[in-house]
């Protein structure tokens, strides 16, 4: 990685990863929303075959911030792509390139594996849209995210 403050996630920074996970989750005005605990994360991140990857970003032997990923597909490109669940800076530490530099590690991700998407969601209201922007992300207009949870999703899985 080229910045040295990251590095993939192991399994001892679990648990400052689900604290910042928390904290992302009152700063997205959700906090009661965010059930995540140390044992899901450790199971989605280091099971035999996992789905979840991740980075984080290590200033003076502390977390403080990470990227947490999965692999999409795209049928149109006929590659992968990683799809950014989670980005998040402890606040500190925003403003100091830890953003920047988790993103560019996933971007090396990219190259590397020969990738052609690196994608992540964004609140409307989320002032990073400048900083994304500046990067040369572009908003996908025209598309919007849906989701089933919940009730909705158990009451259609019954229909299969």
């Amino acid at each position: 990685m080229s910045d040295p403050r990251v590095r993939r996630i192991r399994s001892d920074d679990v648990d400052a990863v689900v604290e910042l996970v928390h904290a992302l989750a009152d700063y997205e005005r959700a906090p009661e929303e965010c059930h995540l605990t140390a044992a899901q994360l450790r199971t989605a991140l280091f099971s035999p075959a996992p789905a979840l990857f991740g980075h984080v970003a290590e200033v003076d032997g502390a977390i403080g911030g990470f990227a947490l990923w999965f692999l999409n597909f795209s049928t149109w490109r006929g590659t992968h792509g990683i799809h950014l669940e989670d980005l998040f800076v402890h606040e500190k530490l925003r403003g100091s390139g830890l953003g920047k530099a988790l993103l560019a590690a996933l971007a090396e991700e990219c190259v590397a594996r020969d990738y052609q998407r690196l994608e992540w969601s964004v609140l409307d209201w989320n002032p990073a849209i400048g900083f994304y922007r500046a990067l040369g992300a572009l908003p996908q207009d025209g598309w919007s995210v849906y989701r089933l949870t919940d009730e909705p999703l158990r009451a259609l899985a019954k229909e299969a």
